[in-house]
């Protein structure tokens, strides 16, 4: 299976208001390194599985409603928990609907699988990966 895949960050703060979240119950920032994978099983005739330009210009899109945000203030998030997972998932549903809606050109029609993954620290980070 062939991979693009493309990165751009994002900051954003939220709440966490369970007691499992300990002190980052309170608002707090937190800043993602963003990677979307594209998957395809096979290659076009100029060797693409998916143009990285197109791919790159979805997820800048994705981001850009989320980056410098309090999540708890949009409406889009009323009565979410954003946890790293929910934001991972939230944002693959976004660059899903930008494939479905021919954004990614022919190439957006060759992807099967995807995976949004977040990066928060050097060493922890979530992901949400599905077939398409």
């Amino acid at each position: 299976m062939f991979c693009v895949e493309v990165s751009d960050h994002i900051m954003i703060a939220h709440s966490l208001p369970r007691p499992v979240f300990g002190p980052a119950q309170g608002l707090h920032g937190a800043t993602y390194a963003v990677d979307a994978a594209f998957f395809a099983r096979d290659l076009d005739a100029d060797g693409l599985a998916v143009d990285i330009g197109l791919a790159l210009e979805i997820l800048r899109e994705v981001l850009q409603p989320l980056n410098y945000q309090n999540l708890d203030e949009l409406e889009a998030f009323r009565g979410a928990i954003t946890t790293t997972e929910f934001i991972a998932h939230h944002l693959f549903e976004a660059i899903r609907a930008a494939l479905q809606a021919g954004r990614a050109g022919e190439g957006g029609r060759r992807i099967v699988r995807l995976r949004v993954r977040l990066t928060e620290t050097p060493n922890a980070s979530a992901a949400y990966e599905a077939d398409l």
